[in-house]
């Protein structure tokens, strides 16, 4: 029966001899394979798991020379290692914990009855929303500035937890491309673009705060705002975007995507920017703005960023290189207002949101040479391809169940449900059936009024999306 206890996995990419030996490993140090335990031999065990019989022998080799087996020629391998002392203590401590229910802050005790992040993250599949496509991104080019950057390590002042070439690259390349004003001192680097919420939140927040945020809109804002103990009112959109509420008391914090209003996609217009920005005197609200994907414009000049409009310096951008590059690269910024840049770094330090400085100069090198326009440039004209793609398809195949609304830009757009159609049930469906959405009313506060699916086009070639629309018309 030992057979029964293994699981090789041929399509992980982790060799068959390295996941036989771990899981033999496993089974001898936890007692499932006792003191004294003669294992089948070689052949035996290779044809009952359809392996080669080397790769038997190499991982009984391996398991002899650490001490769990004793193996000799003409004999089956037999058990000399005693793991079951070693871990009946443990085990049953374990299980004992596990019996209660731990204490959680309220925020910790609410994360479940979300669905941020996504609940159904690997593997990857089409059309999930928020991603580029990472496959098209010039790998060799950005592990030249890698190496670059590893060689020159020696050479760097280590104490530097925001480099500053990136810091003058991106102050430079934000000016010219979003109309952002900031020095390169008011940039810090984070690993995330979240990591820049939950900064702006902890330097700001006092349990309590009231916060506005969009509704339906980015759920990890609520999540980094609540952390804080704000109290988070979702405001309603219309063509324009978020709307104004001047019937509400004045807010602390205002959190909002103007360029491509997350999920929708809507455009803030300048003159609803304006309004938002008219109270933002220094005894008013701060505005949080996420230019999440406001490189991608596909219809029209882009619309300057927000903070380039403040004239009173109460205005904090945030934006990644996630969606532009690819996923991995795990850095995002923040450009902080100036009275608040020194107190946000120090509170970068003790919090522990530090991107790693090899990466950092590395991706100074790559905006400075040229190399990260020159992809947008390209991604540019593929992304507006794929949305126009996209939304052709869904208007061809599925127009009488989705009304698509179509983004100037970004790299995902809407479909709302007509006759008033449960998203939750049909993201489900076509989830089961090996086509990724989210549900439109997931990124609701409070009761949602919109029913409708999140559908990524970006990261999808068309003969992707292709097969993903013949999907969703036999689901639908």
């Amino acid at each position: 029966m030992i057979s029964a206890l293994i699981d090789l996995r041929r399509v992980d990419g982790e060799r068959l001899v390295v996941q036989l030996t771990g899981q033999l490993r496993s089974l001898i140090a936890t007692g499932r394979l006792g003191k004294g335990r003669a294992l089948p031999s070689s052949r035996r065990l290779a044809s009952d798991l359809g392996v080669s019989r080397n790769t038997v022998t190499y991982a009984f080799e391996q398991l002899a020379a650490e001490g769990y087996l004793e193996a000799s020629h003409g004999r089956r391998p037999v058990v000399t290692f005693d793991g079951g002392e070693r871990v009946q203590g443990p085990r049953v401590v374990t299980s004992r914990l596990g019996s209660r229910n731990p204490r959680l802050s309220p925020w910790a005790s609410r994360l479940k009855q979300t669905d941020w992040p996504m609940s159904y993250q690997a593997p990857l599949k089409p059309l999930r929303p928020g991603h580029g496509d990472f496959r098209e991104f010039p790998n060799d080019v950005w592990a030249r500035c890698l190496r670059r950057s590893i060689v020159r390590a020696a050479k760097r002042d280590l104490g530097l937890v925001n480099r500053t070439r990136l810091r003058e690259a991106l102050a430079h390349y934000l000016a010219t491309s979003r109309g952002v004003r900031a020095t390169a001192e008011q940039i810090l680097i984070l690993p995330s673009a979240q990591a820049a919420l939950t900064l702006i939140a902890a330097a700001l927040i006092t349990p309590g705060d009231e916060v506005w945020v969009e509704n339906p809109g980015y759920p990890g804002a609520t999540a980094a705002f609540r952390a804080s103990g704000a109290r988070v009112t979702g405001i309603g959109l219309d063509g324009q975007g978020m709307q104004r509420m001047p019937g509400l008391p004045p807010p602390a914090l205002i959190f909002m995507t103007p360029s491509h209003q997350h999920p929708t996609g809507r455009l803030m217009s300048l003159s609803r920017r304006t309004e938002f920005l008219g109270p933002s005197r220094p005894d008013k609200a701060w505005i949080v703005e996420d230019d999440y994907d406001g490189e991608f414009h596909y219809d029209s000049r882009p619309v300057p960023a927000l903070q380039g409009l403040d004239a009173h310096g109460r205005v904090f951008y945030v934006g990644t290189f996630s969606k532009a590059m690819t996923s991995d690269i795990r850095l995002g910024y923040l450009v902080a207002p100036p009275a608040l840049a020194g107190t946000l770094e120090i509170a970068q330090r003790h919090i522990g949101l530090i991107a790693a400085s090899h990466i950092q100069e590395a991706l100074a090198e790559f905006i400075v040479d040229g190399h990260f326009l020159a992809h947008l440039r390209r991604m540019r004209r593929l992304y507006h391809a794929r949305r126009d793609h996209l939304v052709e398809g869904l208007q061809r195949h599925l127009g009488e169940v989705l009304s698509v609304e179509v983004p100037s830009g970004g790299i995902q757009l809407v479909a709302r449900l007509k006759h008033g159609r449960a998203d939750q049930a049909a993201v489900k469906r076509l989830i089961d059936a090996g086509v990724e959405a989210r549900a439109l009313s997931s990124l609701s506060l409070g009761r949602p009024r919109d029913h409708g699916l999140l559908l990524g086009f970006a990261a999808w070639r068309e003969s992707e999306i292709n097969a993903a629309l013949r999907t969703m018309a036999s689901c639908f």
